[in-house]
């Protein structure tokens, strides 16, 4: 043990040294409320000539302090080299920051010390001019600076200045510091250490909101929290937020003491136990009943503070609060797609659509307020082909024109035969009955009404284009109840006239009248051949191409080219009669029709028969003629176009000539050749006689 020195000296050394270093001015006051030293009896020291009486002198010689600060800087300042001196008194500190762990010494005096000497080096490297250690005092000061932080609140695993050099050794620390629970400290160390500190606030508000501690919680969570910039993302917000949500929601409470600041209470809590729990085994359905309890208030504060719309909406349904979660919406005018996810599909998947319906109609009874979220819902289930669910939403919102686009649509999906679509007509006779309902609706209405409906969110269409679907429908009921009748008569032993079976490849969709053009052209194509015969159902047909203005040789042609194929001659001809008897169909229609079913035929000898007498049944000449030709039969066709006069039959022998050619047939060449030259040399005499007698 070094015993003391003079005060006096002792003071004025520490004045004199913080004045040169260039530190703020200490007072002797000050250095005595900072160090507590003992008051003794100033005595001076000085050295003779004499060696003998110096040798006395330092051999009784003993520092008054140590470690001293100022009778370090003292004699280094005495060296030439201020560089390695700055780095020395570097290396005393890490020395002395060994020793802070040192119950035998005051470890708040070490870093007090271990300051002054950073000061000191740093004042040394600023008079020679080392500027790139600056920035290492300053990193050293800093760190001095954390292990103060720790000793002044007592931390028993204090650290080295060697062992937090870097900056994962700090975060180390902090994670130490926080395992252990030392939340102030660890925001301490952060905050001087330039960490980020959020993930401390974060850790310190679950302590709290896990101790029951809910105004402490928030006070923590509002350090690193932030209330979103666009409250429209679909999303629930940061995953702390869901977090301190989730925990609680889960979380019975123990003891609402904490919160409103009462005195503990062992009854009180118990008391508070089963209010919870009472709470928690209540009835499921309270969809009427507002939120209760402190942890469902302090969920509902952390979500309109930091959370997203879709996050207090999802909120809300959890806890069968819909009509809050409605009236919010329409409150901040959520997006489509927040009520969507947030309400619409957790009603569907909980079975509520009927519930929600019902408390979309007390809050908004015109319903023109969630207009936009029904058409959106709309949407959103034709988008996933939930149709069951959007004809029941369609209902409530009294959609009857789309109600009946969605019963037709019932009507046809699915089905691959008539017989399918004879089961399925109800929808049709429902489709129908939509559609008179709205007719009904919009001519009740008064013209004031009726121009207030035109911004409906319900779809609008004329009364004349209401009655054509409606007819549309009508017939379309009629084609189905044949077209049925007819295919469940089929069996394998009755002809029929259909062209292919109903559970042919191509017919897995079959056609119908609300279809485009080319689709009603093949449903009354497939109910002229259905029945047993053409007549049957060649009335049905007739009256949809007359409904729906089709052009009616192009029906005939495509039923007639599909009878050919099969053979069925006799159907053509029944088709012949039923087209010349229709009152619509010229001559010229029947033998174009005739030409057409001879074109598509094999030709075949088996067929020759036939298409003879198909051929007879031509109105005009030259229809026979020219079916003859498609034939192949060329001597019929010249006995024909020969039978006539001159000026007609020429350019039709010419054609019997060409097809003569064709087939290399020099018989017949040489009799249309011989024909032809006789006649063209009868003409050119009787050109020549016309002249003369004039």
């Amino acid at each position: 043990m070094i015993p003391n020195t003079p005060p006096g000296q002792r003071r004025s050394g520490f004045v004199k040294a913080f004045q040169d270093t260039g530190s703020p001015v200490v007072t002797e006051e000050t250095l005595d409320g900072m160090l507590h030293l003992p008051e003794v009896i100033q005595r001076q020291i000085h050295l003779s000539t004499n060696p003998a009486e110096n040798k006395l002198l330092r051999s009784e010689f003993y520092y008054e302090q140590a470690p001293s600060a100022f009778l370090c800087v003292a004699l280094l300042s005495l060296h030439s080299d201020q560089t390695a001196c700055g780095h020395q008194l570097i290396s005393h500190c890490r020395s002395l920051s060994r020793k802070l762990t040192n119950p035998e010494v005051d470890a708040c005096l070490l870093t007090d010390i271990m300051k002054q000497l950073l000061f000191s080096a740093k004042l040394m490297f600023v008079k020679v001019g080392r500027s790139q250690d600056l920035a290492l005092c300053d990193s050293y000061i800093s760190k001095v600076d954390v292990l103060k932080i720790l000793v002044t609140a007592n931390y028993k695993d204090i650290p080295s200045l060697d062992d937090i050099v870097e900056t994962s050794a700090i975060t180390r620390l902090r994670h130490q510091l926080l395992e252990a629970e030392h939340y102030q400290l660890a925001v301490e160390v952060s905050t001087k250490s330039g960490l980020e500190t959020g993930g401390v606030w974060q850790a310190w508000g679950m302590a709290c909101l896990k101790a029951g501690n809910l105004s402490a919680a928030r006070e923590k969570f509002s350090r690193f929290l932030k209330a979103p910039l666009d409250r429209n993302q679909l999303n629930l917000g940061p995953l702390l937020l869901q977090e301190v949500v989730q925990h609680l929601e889960n979380t019975v409470q123990l003891n609402l003491n904490s919160v409103t600041g009462r005195s503990e209470d062992i009854l009180a809590s118990l008391r508070d136990l089963e209010e919870a729990l009472s709470e928690s085994s209540g009835p499921s359905d309270r969809s009427e009943a507002p939120l209760q309890g402190v942890r469902q208030q302090e969920c509902l504060f952390y979500l309109n503070t930091f959370g997203t719309h879709l996050a207090l909406v999802s909120f809300y349904m959890r806890h069968d609060c819909m009509t809050e979660a409605l009236t919010y919406l329409l409150n901040k005018e959520c997006p489509d797609e927040v009520f969507l996810e947030g309400v619409l599909q957790p009603s569907l998947e909980k079975g509520r659509l009927g519930s929600l319906q019902s408390i979309m109609e007390k809050l908004d009874p015109g319903l023109e307020t969630c207009s936009r979220y029904l058409i959106a819902s709309c949407q959103f289930l034709q988008r996933r082909g939930y149709f069951n669910t959007l004809y029941q939403l369609q209902q409530f919102m009294t959609d009857h024109v789309r109600a009946a686009m969605t019963c037709i649509r019932f009507f046809t999906h699915g089905a691959t035969s008539y017989l399918q679509l004879g089961e399925n007509q109800s929808w049709l006779v429902r489709a129908k009955e939509h559609l008179r309902t709205f007719l009904q609706e919009q001519q009740g209405r008064g013209g004031v009404k009726r121009r207030s409906q035109v911004n409906s969110f319900r779809k609008m269409m004329s009364s004349s284009d209401v009655s054509r679907h409606m007819n549309t429908i009508e017939l379309q009921l009629e084609v189905t109840r044949f077209l049925h009748r007819c295919e469940s008569a089929v069996s394998p032993k009755s002809p029929r006239t259909a062209t292919f079976s109903p559970k042919s490849p191509r017919a897995s969709a079959p056609p119908t009248l609300f279809g485009g053009s080319p689709v009603k052209v093949e449903v009354a194509c497939k109910v002229m051949l259905g029945g047993k015969n053409i007549e049957e159902g060649f009335g049905i047909a007739y009256r949809v191409v007359q409904d729906f203005q089709l052009e009616a040789q192009a029906v005939y042609v495509r039923a007639g080219q599909r009878l050919v194929r099969q053979r069925q001659y006799g159907a053509v001809r029944q088709l012949l009669k039923c087209v010349g008897e229709s009152g619509t169909a010229t001559k010229n229609d029947c033998d174009a029709l005739i030409l057409s079913c001879v074109s598509f035929a094999d030709k075949s000898p088996a067929d020759a028969k036939d298409l003879e007498s198909l051929i007879l049944e031509a109105k005009s000449t030259e229809s026979k003629i020219k079916a003859y030709l498609l034939c192949g039969k060329l001597r019929p066709a010249y006995l024909l176009a020969v039978k006539l006069e001159a000026g007609r039959a020429g350019p039709l022998v010419q054609d019997v000539l060409q097809a003569a050619e064709g087939v290399q047939d020099s018989v017949m060449q040489n009799i249309c050749s011989q024909w032809l030259s006789e006649h063209h040399s009868k003409s050119a005499q009787q050109r020549q006689a016309r002249p003369s007698a004039r």
